[in-house]
Order: C-alpha cells, then sequence, then structure tokens
C-alpha cells in the first residue's frame, strides 16, 4: 500500500537527475543583479541573481572565485555562465557559476548611492544633528513588523536587561510598495507618546526587501523626528539610509535593544558600587571632622584662654610703646625746625632781604640801559657809514659799471646764439624733432629735416657713410 509513496530524497534526486541530464541546463548564460551577497570563509561565494520579475539562487566555489578580476557586491549587474542543479539538502534549484564578468551596477545600487550622495549634501547625516540617546529610558518606542524575529528579539532583550522599561510597538509594515508610506505614518504616531527613545527597523532580506527602509520620504521623517531615533535594519553587513540618518546605527534589532536600554544587573551592581564609595566617602569624612573636632577640643587656646588673652595684652603694650616713642621723636623733630625757622636771618632782618633784591635790580637796569646806549651807538655808525657809501655818492659812476658788465655778456650770447652760427652758413639736423649728432641715429629711407638760415629743408637718406 505503502509502496506508491515516495520519500523526499528520492523525489529530490529524481529531480536533480533530471536537471543534471539535461543538455540545455549543463552550459547556461544569464545575465543580472547580485543581491543578498556573501563570501565565505572558505572562499566560496554565495548569492542570488535578479532580474526585474525572478530570482534564482547561485554559487561559486572557491576555485572559479580565486580568477574573478572584481569584487562581487549587492548590487551589482552581472554575466555568468555554469550549470543549473538541484541542492539535495533542501530542494532548491540553483546556478553553479563557473565564470562571471562584471555588467555594471544594478538600478537599485545605484538608485541608493544616489539619493545617499543628495542627501549627505543637504546635511541630513551630519553628526552635529543627531541627538544623544537617553541613558536611562522609562519608555521605548518600537516601529516594526507585528510579527517575525525582529520584534521578539527587540522585546525579549529589553524587558531582560531592563524590565522597568516601558515597551510601545507601533505595528508596521516593513516590505512591500506600501512600507515606505507606513513607516512614515507611524514615526509620526510616535511622537505623540512621550517616548525616550524610538527603534525602527526589521530582520535581514536582499535589498529589495529592505528598500522601504532606502526611501527618500523615510529618511526625512527620522530627520525631523524630535526623539532620538536607533535604526536597526537587517544583518550586521547591511546598510540603508536610515542607518545613516538615524541618531544611531545598530548592526541588528537585538543591538538596537541593547544600545537603547541599560543592562539592570549593571545597573543595579554600579549603584551598590556607588552607594559603597558613597558610604566609605562619608565615614571617611564623619572621621576626619571628629579627629578635627578633638584638636579643637585639647588645642592650647581652649585650654588656657587667659594664656592667649596675656598674649595678645603683651602685643599691644609693645606697639602702643613703639607708637609712643615714634611720635615723641617726630615732635622733638618738629620742634627742632620751628627753633630754626624762628632763628633765621630773614625772619629776624627781613629788610636785608629788600635790600638785595633792590640792588639786583638796580645793577640788572643799568646793564640794560648800557646794551642800549650800545646799540643805538653801532646803528648811528651803520648810518653815517651808508650816507658816506660809493654808491650814495657817486650813482652814475655804478650805472655806467654795470651797464658795462651787461654789453660784455650780451657779447657772450651773441657769439653762443645758434642762429648766429646758422647765418655763417651752418646748419641743423633734426629727425622726429631730435637733433641728430651721430650718423647712428638715423637709418635708411629716413626723412630729415634740416634747419638753415631762412627756412627748412627735407631729405631723405640714400646712403650713410662713415669717416674713416
Amino acid at each position: 500500500m505503502n509502496e506508491k509513496y515516495l520519500t523526499i530524497t528520492a523525489i529530490t534526486r529524481y529531480l536533480k537527475a533530471k536537471f543534471d541530464s539535461d543538455n540545455n541546463l549543463k552550459m547556461v548564460f544569464l545575465k543580472g543583479e547580485i543581491s543578498n551577497f556573501k563570501a565565505h570563509t572558505t572562499g566560496h561565494l554565495y548569492f542570488s541573481l535578479k532580474d526585474e520579475n525572478s530570482k534564482i539562487n547561485a554559487i561559486m566555489f572557491r576555485t572559479s572565485a580565486s580568477k574573478l578580476n572584481f569584487t562581487p557586491t549587492d548590487g551589482s549587474k552581472v554575466l555568468v555562465a555554469g550549470r543549473i542543479s538541484v541542492y539535495e539538502a533542501t530542494g532548491n534549484y540553483q546556478i553553479y557559476v563557473d565564470e562571471m564578468l562584471e555588467d555594471g551596477m544594478g538600478n537599485l545600487y545605484v538608485a541608493f548611492e544616489k539619493l545617499k550622495k543628495e542627501l549627505a549634501k543637504e546635511g541630513l547625516f551630519a553628526e552635529s544633528h543627531k541627538k544623544p540617546i537617553p541613558k536611562i529610558p522609562k519608555r521605548v518606542g518600537i516601529i516594526t513588523a507585528s510579527t517575525g524575529a525582529a520584534v521578539r528579539d527587540i522585546i525579549t532583550t529589553i524587558k531582560r536587561r531592563f524590565p522597568i522599561c516601558e515597551t510601545i510597538l507601533f505595528p508596521t509594515l516593513v516590505q512591500g510598495e506600501n512600507a515606505k508610506d507606513d513607516i512614515v505614518r507611524n514615526i509620526g504616531r510616535a511622537e505623540n507618546f512621550d517616548l525616550d527613545v524610538l527603534i525602527i527597523g526589521r530582520g535581514g532580506g536582499s535589498i529589495e526587501d529592505l528598500w522601504p527602509f532606502n526611501e527618500e520620504i523615510v529618511a526625512r521623517a527620522i530627520y525631523q523626528c524630535k526623539i532620538p531615533t536607533i535604526s536597526a535594519v537587517g544583518h550586521e553587513i547591511d546598510f540603508t539610509i536610515s542607518d545613516f540618518v538615524a541618531d544611531l546605527r545598530a548592526p541588528t534589532p537585538t543591538a538596537a535593544a541593547e544600545l537603547a536600554v541599560p543592562n539592570m544587573v549593571d545597573l543595579t551592581n554600579h549603584i551598590s558600587q556607588l552607594s559603597i564609595r558613597l558610604r566609605e566617602a562619608i565615614n571617611k569624612k564623619i572621621k576626619y571632622e571628629r579627629l578635627h573636632l578633638e584638636a579643637i577640643k585639647s588645642s592650647y587656646v581652649l585650654k588656657t584662654p587667659m594664656v592667649m588673652y596675656e598674649n595678645k595684652k603683651q602685643t599691644i603694650s609693645l606697639i602702643n610703646e613703639k607708637l609712643n616713642t615714634l611720635i615723641t621723636q617726630k615732635l622733638a623733630k618738629e620742634k627742632e625746625k620751628l627753633i630754626n625757622l624762628r632763628s633765621h636771618y630773614i625772619l629776624n632782618n627781613p629788610e636785608m632781604l629788600y635790600q638785595a633784591k633792590a640792588e639786583s635790580i638796580a645793577s640788572m637796569a643799568k646793564r640794560v640801559t648800557e646794551l642800549f646806549y650800545n646799540n643805538l651807538k653801532v646803528k648811528e655808525l651803520k648810518l653815517e657809514y651808508i650816507k658816506n657809501s660809493y654808491i650814495l655818492t657817486n650813482p652814475q659812476k655804478l650805472y655806467e659799471k654795470e651797464q658795462t658788465k651787461l654789453s660784455g655778456i650780451i657779447d657772450k650770447l651773441e657769439l653762443l646764439n645758434p642762429l648766429k652760427i646758422i647765418g655763417r652758413g651752418y646748419s641743423i639736423t633734426y629727425l622726429n624733432d631730435k637733433i641728430v649728432k651721430s650718423l647712428k641715429q638715423v637709418n635708411i629711407n629716413d626723412t630729415l629735416n634740416i634747419k638753415v638760415n631762412d627756412g627748412y629743408i627735407m631729405a631723405k637718406i640714400l646712403k650713410k657713410k662713415e669717416d674713416k
């Protein structure tokens, strides 16, 4: 009866045999975009190839992968050649890639890089805008799908680490065409719940699955959110635009929960340590103050206060005695000065001072009178000399003498006058209003202007001849 039923292994091996015996599948050539790329420590490469509508798993063993001349990444467009077969452990069909060539980057990756550059230029990723995550939050909001490992990991981790913290889940679409709008709507809702921290994220997946967190409207909603945000999208190797714009990026949803709340055990231990240190500090302070009080009680001043009074009294007496001595000395000096002033000859004979000043004034008056008369006498002699001078007594002779000098100067000027020289048959040659003094100043075909006694002659140089 059970003989007609096959085991899973049997049907899988049958399908694998069909794939392996089909000549059309022994060598196929595919082109597509890489997603979910993982490079294993063994050197094997695991990834998916996809186009707009379909996807196929792929593996490239180390021998073939070592021959690549580029590094494949998510979003890379490639051309591959290999065989298609069935992997028995999972029953999935996949392509075993023997060769792979780069065929440009995928459209999603290009869009990701373009938006990333634009938002970075606008300052949405700036550290100055990022808000600090509170160390001890009272209420944490979670924007993710209501089912799945991500929400379980986040809530479990928070309750384990910090059970007194309240968590509020905002069930959200995290995959598909409508996910981006739902994420933005729930970010807006979260701002009405007095949250200390907001975790936004989901579990791992392909670049298409994570794409809602690469949308511009989601990035701007996170940037404008007043609540400190932690982005927790995918696995550690996955990066989305949300990771860059959020206040803090967590590699996984579980890590986001660990970053959002402290560990209650660690916090309790820390408080215990602080309590012990505080108690020790207080006891040390009390002990120090008690010793200080004992020292004051046993001090010499409190035990023998009269001694301190007597010491102060003695000090005051010494100061008073010194002050009296200084006052007495000062009075004696001032008294001596007064006696000297009283015995001064001016006070005893003030008329002598008047006589001395009168004699000085008379002497100065005499000297001024002598200087005045001497100066007057000199001026009279100068006037007499001028009256008897040659110029005033013989002005005609002086005029004749100067006339003779002037005639001599005019004769010399006439001898040097170039016009007189030109009148004797000489000439002056000009080139461009400059006097020609040397043959080197002129060239063949230059036009010269020659000044003669009664006019100018225009001449053109046809030939030059130097003196030898």
